[in-house]
């Protein structure tokens, strides 16, 4: 019942014309962000941050996360048009959604996307509220040394978001971004480290202008130094969008499931949308009847897809909001803009603001709402958006990731970070580094550092209470069992001894290309 009330009370608060005319600018703008190629919900969640620190807390957190659910389903407007995904959360959209397109069906197939999405955040909402108060309470049990391993899980996690990198990749990143966490002052005796005898380095590296740096300033280079891709031509503008009820009564289990499939998904720590919707994909395909399709302009596949990687957002705010732990990587950016915004997601949440949860589920469904209007009724301006050259784009971006960090503390200096962070997550790039484990490390590397002094002073300098304790030791074994895992040399070593037999490995050869 208190839950019940929370909600009540956060919709009552947030239903305003000011609050709905903040959720319309910010759906819109990151359906905007997500149906362009080269710009990512991370990168737009990002930027957006900077722009949000005249606004009071829950209005400047409601805007990020209607950009945040607009650019993840905005993807799937390039995706059916240009078969072009706009992030790669919406890859497998582009499997289904663009052969449909070819067939003079781009507007009903982008109207049953919008359903999909919206339904699949809907499933996801609910399975937020019902998750993430018992595990916050449960979480209340940790202490420095918990807190030491979490962190660590956090960094270790990165590995998990490099996609078809190497996942050594992933974990260098992240300890680089521990590095950097590392420079400056310490939290418990103020001792000035790493400053290399630069006195702007006294306090440490900015999250914001690093986080700006590495997600827009690089993106802006990447789009500089890549040729123009030529997009496909225009196809099936016009015809019908409201998607038929009777589609979606047939699809309901597919919905349903896929929005299980996507939330849980989510739940898991730096996995992310696109596997959420390539696994909502591969089970829609191998439970359907008419799985010849799928690849060929199945509406059942376009609905699967869209439904999970939609539903994964709400899931990948679980871990978020509890834990400080990542389910995704727009999420570990929301985590960084959470903490700007004086919100300490964590174990401490249901403490310090047991309501937060709920206005989180609140904001979640009118971003939903939001997505589904403005996805069936503008569908044919999405076509006219798609043609706006990048060159035209990417100079707004820059003058973004100048103006964001300069307004936090009107330094020049915070400028020259972002530039080199830009420049450090461009040659990153290049190298096919992810870029979000980096900030990551940033954003944990104070946690982890202050977890393990702590702890380290608790027990007279002993090591044996990181390992001892119930919590820590199941820490440590999953830290230890998620870095084996991750190495293909270890996973065909388990496969060999597969007690399914070679026949129960999913065939998903799209899901390999992901």
């Amino acid at each position: 019942m208190e839950g019940l009330w929370a909600l009540n009370d956060a919709f009552v608060r947030m239903t305003s014309l000011e609050s709905l005319l903040h959720v319309a600018w910010a759906t819109l703008l990151g359906i905007f962000v997500g149906s362009l190629p080269g710009l990512t919900a991370t990168m737009g969640v990002a930027l957006l941050t900077t722009l949000t620190y005249s606004l009071d807390r829950d209005t400047a957190i409601l805007v990020l996360i209607c950009m945040y659910v607009g650019a993840i389903y905005g993807g799937s407007r390039s995706a059916i048009l240009l078969n072009i995904p706009g992030t790669p959360a919406s890859a497998a959209t582009a499997l289904d959604g663009f052969p449909l397109a070819q067939s003079g069906n781009a507007s009903y197939a982008m109207g049953l996307a919008t359903a999909g999405s919206a339904l699949g955040t809907l499933v996801g909402i609910g399975l937020l509220v019902v998750f993430a108060p018992p595990l916050a309470e449960a979480a209340l049990k940790f202490g420095s040394f918990e807190f030491f391993w979490l962190a660590l899980f956090g960094i270790v996690i990165s590995g998990q978001i490099t996609g078809n990198s190497d996942p050594l990749k992933g974990y260098i990143a992240g300890i680089l971004g521990l590095m950097v966490a590392m420079i400056g002052s310490d939290g418990l005796h103020a001792h000035i480290r790493f400053n290399l005898g630069v006195d702007a380095l006294n306090g440490g590296i900015g999250l914001i202008p690093a986080m700006v740096g590495a997600f827009g300033f690089a993106e802006v280079l990447t789009v500089m130094w890549q040729r123009k891709a030529k997009l496909a031509a225009r196809h099936g503008e016009g015809g019908r969008v409201l998607p038929r009820l009777l589609d979606l009564w047939r699809y309901k289990f597919t919905i349903g499931r896929s929005g299980v499939i996507g939330t849980m998904v989510g739940i898991i720590p730096g996995v992310g949308e696109d596997i959420g919707a390539w696994a909502s994909y591969a089970v829609a395909r191998r439970s359907s009847r008419e799985r010849a399709r799928f690849g060929k302009g199945s509406t059942e596949g376009l609905t699967a897809a869209e439904t999970g990687n939609s539903a994964v957002v709400p899931g990948a705010l679980i871990p978020a909001l509890t834990l400080a732990v990542p389910g995704s990587a727009p999420a570990a950016v929301l985590i960084a803009a959470l903490f700007i915004h004086g919100i300490r997601p964590g174990p401490m949440i249901m403490i310090e603001q047991p309501d937060f949860i709920y206005s989180v589920a609140v904001m979640l469904v009118f971003a939903t709402t939001a997505i589904a209007v403005f996805g069936l009724s503008l569908t044919r301006l999405f076509v006219l958006v798609l043609r706006i050259p990048r060159e035209y784009l990417m100079p707004i971006v820059f003058v973004l990731c100048v103006i964001g960090p300069y307004a936090l503390t009107q330094r020049i200096f915070d400028i020259w970070v972002m530039v080199a962070f830009g420049l450090i997550g461009f040659v990153l790039r290049q190298m096919n580094y992810p870029i979000a484990p980096l900030v990551l490390g940033i954003i944990l590397g104070d946690l982890l550092d202050k977890s393990l002094r702590r702890g380290l002073t608790l027990s007279d300098g002993e090591l044996a209470p990181f390992f001892t304790r119930p919590i820590s030791a199941a820490f440590a074994m999953i830290i230890a069992i998620s870095i084996l895992v991750s190495f293909p040399a270890v996973r065909r070593a388990l496969g060999r001894f597969n007690p399914f037999g070679r026949g129960a490995a999913p065939a998903n050869p799209e899901g390999d290309n992901s």
